[in-house]
């Protein structure tokens, strides 16, 4: 076998858990029980050793292709040949209590559609990142996979084969004919129970019922609402049911450049997301979630560091030890090593993360639920670090490996934190020490001004001194920071929007995030133009878009050219390879927050010049 592309999967999924299917009908990454577990499916890391799920037809000729049922997380993979055409619908059940029979399954349903069609299955778990050796069992209804900390049981009506640690077999369905594997863990293998037809019929209507439920609470009914329905209901999946937290993505070591360093483990919740996350969320009606996300920040707030700083990042449960190794037995995708599992980055200085915390809260307390005193006095707490430490250099947005620097979105993350900070204790008439932090906000502001202004080029630049561009200056009229038609804010535009050959960030009309030859983030390689970075450039465009309709169009035209990235299923990694391919970590959380304020921001402009 041979990697699939990152865009050939789709992903399903239970809250806790999300697993990877190829169009070829192969489950390639699947952790349990949670997002951050140890890999039992991992094949998109190393063909050979990773461990697949593969249920796939055979034959001369075929040919497949995928979809979602309509509005859910069900996902249908078909086959077409010259003797028939079948499908494997994939979910994992949600919406049950933990004593219910098929609590958190991964259900596949393989069926005949017409014609008749020959499948096979491969079942090849290899657990722990395939570090740990399993024994596999066949039993009457299916077969066991046993290792020393987890234990698996697929069940299915078929005859199995042992092959090497795995099961395999081969089946002819005739029109119509239909019949269920199952994947379940840590239950009774003692106990057989094969799926009945009826009840799995009932838990596939009950899925697609709970996630049609769900999405309906979506309030968005513009131009673009079924691309923004696609991201709603990814990162629900992306959500950790248990905390509320969001993982930034599905998976690990995806690279960023084909053979390269730039290599990362994504399955944790940084706090930057949280702006994003509760402005998107409640933007589009999802109040629950955007509360259940803020009740996991006020959880980080209460359980800050000494000093009274926070990390950048914490585990979706909330721990903070995030230890960052490298898995060198596996080959990682496509020769790209190595592969990484924690994050070393969470112990690093990034000074923005504060700002993005006050927006968030900020907006949760206008337009969700009034923050409580015992909450402000956390952040009262916070706020007053920022103060003291605002001036520091640090790692910056990008957690770049370089060395400190004076970044200028750190500065300016810092400024939204004060003013946030100031509307909110104005708005609440909490207690504050307005002076100071109206006297620190305004000399930040200045020097932003400044320092973070380069004359010669006529543009914000990365770092106080430096000559090189970079995409987040683009959130500037986004945080309230300059008005979108700001001199300033217009040349900014114009500089990163030129193509990357002249000066700019631009390439084939997407935005990368800084030019990796100018910037010292003391890694080799290439990477692809960043998908959030051309959502905030469709976003600084539509505001500029109120004074001058030109903007407008640019921006419409540049956020469709967007959505034609996007993969069969309307999903996104975190980059766009120089061949259209996707590159990093899938599906990735901030790609999909980007595209829902995107399109919200965009259509409302366009529906108000109409």
């Amino acid at each position: 076998m041979a990697y699939q592309p990152i865009e050939n999967y789709g992903i399903i999924g239970n809250m806790q858990s999300v697993a990877l299917v190829g169009m070829n009908g192969s489950i390639d990454w699947l952790c349990l029980p949670r997002f951050d577990s140890p890999s039992i499916f991992g094949a998109i890391l190393d063909d050979k050793k990773g461990g697949r799920f593969q249920i796939t037809a055979v034959g001369e000729n075929v040919k497949s292709q995928q979809f979602y049922w309509p509005d859910t997380n069900v996902l249908v993979t078909r086959f077409v040949s010259e003797s028939g055409i079948g499908d494997v619908v994939d979910y994992m059940t949600v919406g049950l209590r933990p004593d219910e029979p098929g609590y958190h399954w991964l259900i596949r349903r393989v069926r005949a559609v017409r014609g008749s069609m020959t499948f096979k299955l491969i079942c090849q778990p290899a657990f722990n990142y395939g570090r740990d050796p399993h024994d596999t069992k066949l039993i009457g209804c299916g077969a066991n996979f046993i290792s020393k900390d987890l234990a698996l049981e697929m069940t299915a009506r078929l005859p199995l084969e042992i092959d090497g640690d795995g099961v395999v077999s081969e089946f002819t369905l005739q029109e119509e004919q239909t019949t269920f594997v199952v994947l379940q863990q840590d239950r009774d293998l003692s106990n057989c129970d094969i799926v009945e037809q009826q009840r799995a019929d009932e838990l596939f209507l009950h899925t697609v019922q709970f996630w049609r439920h769900w999405v309906s609470q979506c309030t968005y009914t513009g131009r673009w609402r079924e691309m923004v329905h696609r991201s709603a209901l990814a990162l629900k999946l992306l959500t950790y049911e248990p905390t509320g937290g969001i993982i930034a993505a599905a998976t690990t070591s995806l690279p960023e450049g084909i053979g390269g360093q730039r290599n990362w483990d994504y399955r944790y919740t940084w706090i930057r997301d949280a702006a994003f996350t509760i402005y998107a969320l409640m933007r589009i009606g999802f109040t629950e979630e955007a509360a259940r996300f803020m009740h996991w920040i006020e959880e980080r707030t209460h359980d800050a560091n000494p000093d009274g700083s926070l990390q950048l990042m914490y585990g979706i449960d909330g721990r903070k030890e995030l230890t960052e190794l490298t898995l060198d037995h596996l080959e990682g995708y496509k020769g790209s090593r190595p592969v990484r599992i924690g994050n070393g980055a969470y112990n690093q200085l990034q000074l923005d993360i504060y700002g993005e915390l006050m927006d968030s809260v900020y907006l949760f307390n206008k337009y969700g639920i009034p923050i409580s005193y015992d909450f402000w006095i956390q952040l009262r707490r916070l706020v007053d670090w920022v103060c003291d430490n605002w001036n520091q250099p640090d790692e910056g947005v990008w957690e770049v490996r370089g060395g400190p620097q004076h970044f200028v979105y750190s500065r300016l993350m810092c400024w939204v934190a004060l003013d946030r900070a100031l509307r909110l204790a104005n708005k609440r008439s909490f207690p504050a020490d307005r002076l100071r932090w109206e006297r620190i906000r305004d000399q930040i502001y200045e020097e932003i001004m400044d320092k973070g202004w380069n004359e010669q080029l006529q543009t914000f630049v990365q770092a106080y001194g430096s000559e090189a561009l970079d995409a987040s200056t683009l959130i500037m009229p986004l945080v309230l920071f300059l008005a979108p038609t700001d001199p300033r804010m217009l040349k900014t535009l114009e500089a990163i929007g030129r193509p990357l050959r002249q000066g700019g960030l631009m390439m084939g009309g997407l935005v990368y995030r800084y030019d990796v030859h100018k910037t010292d983030d003391a890694l080799t390689g290439e990477e692809g133009t960043f998908n959030i970075c051309s959502f905030w450039m469709v976003e600084a465009m539509t505001r500029a878009g109120a004074a001058d309709p030109i903007w407008l169009e640019r921006a419409r035209l540049m956020f469709e050219e967007m959505l034609g990235y996007s993969n069969h299923l309307g999903l996104y990694a975190e980059q766009i390879g120089s061949s259209g391919e996707a590159l990093g970590n899938f599906p990735q959380a901030f790609t999909h927050l980007a595209l829902i304020s995107a399109a919200f921001n965009l259509d409302r402009a366009l529906g108000q010049r109409d």
